[in-house]
């Protein structure tokens, strides 16, 4: 079993005394089901579990009056063999964006708070078959995404002591012994080649082979595919699937990374394509780094819906578009050009978003100064550079020197920990999992 942080985010929530229904969100093929089971069997006496692709007959139980009773009553007599019983039961609701009454029966359950619930499904953002309204103010969310560095290092055999060791390197800004911090290194490439599904991860884990989980990452990225196919209308369904399978040429194979209608198809705009893209957001198939126009909290008041990068949600997705032989690159440290830096700006994308931040970037053409990233912490803006090898981070140096409101800013290099002159602190790729 792989090692997931949201478990931690489970157990809390079944010690509070006023619970709501749990929903946990993120793209498919992140774990959801699994974790959520194997929580189910560690913390609860019985699971009444139903999943709506697997059994849509189960949609019966939420067709009359949504009481908790009837409801109960309905599952006793479709589960003869379960036991259901208040504070020893968890009700699983699995895919329940196929059920509309599912989802409004969430209210009821909370309410009521005898038992504990949690539902759970791919594709929750968007509304393929009807307008799917979550209850406000019974339901709490959590986002579960593919695993994070710290999870994949975690899978590798890495120790919570041996990780609180780099922290401690990280917040004492020390240098990091070459042994480990080429270590590091090393493992750092391979998850970015592996990425964070877990199917792939626990592939590299059993067989050690990176064809087969290149096997793996194919049949997610068909699968993401198809679920493009199913769920997009007719109308969307071949723009956003364009869109999708652009992101590699977008990433990796040019300088400037702003998502371009024009490498989709000769002559496209973004009046024709948008829509696709707002698709992909919100089927949390893609996410977003909008571009701002000026450094200041709250970057979002600046920020351009026109202008902006699109990455996959897993870093998994996003090599499997490329030829095998990336990944040998990628592992091997051989990569050069416009590749490399893409690669390395995709990973760090990948952590922040997997750390719940919201990502900008700075660009001023006419003064040529940019910045790779920006996010918002406690209230303040922090910039974010991203390195191949160890260059000046120029304009980061002039920004934040004629910028007194920024107080602290991060370059990742390929390289170990510092502090330059002006106040930036350089930090080794894999780091930016533990900022």
């Amino acid at each position: 079993m792989l090692k997931r942080k949201i478990y931690e985010n489970l157990k809390r929530w079944t010690k509070e005394k006023d619970k709501k229904c749990l929903v946990v969100q993120g793209a498919r093929q992140t774990g959801k089901t699994y974790i959520i089971e194997q929580f189910a069997k560690e913390n609860y006496e019985e699971t009444v579990e139903i999943n709506f692709k697997q059994m849509p007959s189960a949609m019966e139980i939420f067709s009359g009056d949504l009481t908790v009773d009837n409801m109960i009553l309905a599952m006793k007599f479709r589960f003869p063999e379960k036991k259901v019983m208040p504070g020893k039961t968890l009700i699983f609701l699995d895919e329940i964006q196929e059920c509309q009454e599912a989802i409004t029966s969430l209210k009821f359950w909370a309410v009521d708070n005898r038992y504990d619930v949690i539902a759970s499904g791919s594709l929750l953002g968007i509304d393929y078959k009807r307008a799917s309204s979550y209850p406000v103010g019974y339901v709490d969310y959590i986002k579960m995404h593919g695993l994070d560095f710290e999870e994949f290092l975690w899978a590798m055999g890495i120790t919570d002591d041996m990780i609180g060791s780099l922290r401690d390197f990280l917040y004492n800004q020390i240098i990091i012994p070459d042994s480990i911090n080429n270590q590091m290194m090393g493992l750092f490439r391979k998850y970015i080649a592996i990425g964070g599904m877990p199917e792939a991860v626990q592939k590299y884990v059993d067989t050690g082979d990176f064809r087969e989980v290149d096997a793996v990452q194919r049949n997610l990225l068909i699968g993401y595919q198809y679920d493009i196919a199913h769920y997009a209308t007719n109308e969307e369904k071949i723009k956003a699937e364009k869109c999708y399978l652009t992101l590699a040429k977008q990433l990796l194979d040019k300088e400037n990374h702003k998502f371009q209608y024009k490498e989709i198809e000769h002559g496209a705009r973004a009046q024709k394509y948008y829509s696709s893209i707002e698709w992909l957001l919100r089927a949390d198939i893609v996410h977003l780094c909008k571009r701002v126009t000026n450094i200041r909290y709250d970057l979002d008041d600046y920020s351009r819906d026109d202008f902006f990068r699109a990455y996959a949600t897993d870093l998994s997705l996003l090599i499997a578009m490329k030829d095998f032989s990336l990944k040998q690159h990628i592992v091997e440290n051989t990569v050069s050009g416009n590749t490399k830096g893409g690669i390395y700006e995709c990973a760090v994308a990948d952590a922040l978003y997997k750390n719940g931040y919201m990502l900008y970037f700075y660009k001023n053409e006419s003064a040529k100064k940019e910045l790779d990233f920006i996010i918002q912490k406690d209230g303040q803006v922090v910039p974010i550079e991203v390195k191949s090898g160890n260059n000046r981070a120029n304009s980061m140096n002039v920004i934040i020197k004629n910028n007194k409101d920024i107080t602290v800013s991060y370059k990742f290099i390929d390289g170990n920990i510092g502090v330059s002159d002006e106040g930036v602190i350089t930090l080794p790729l894999y780091m930016v999992s533990f900022v």
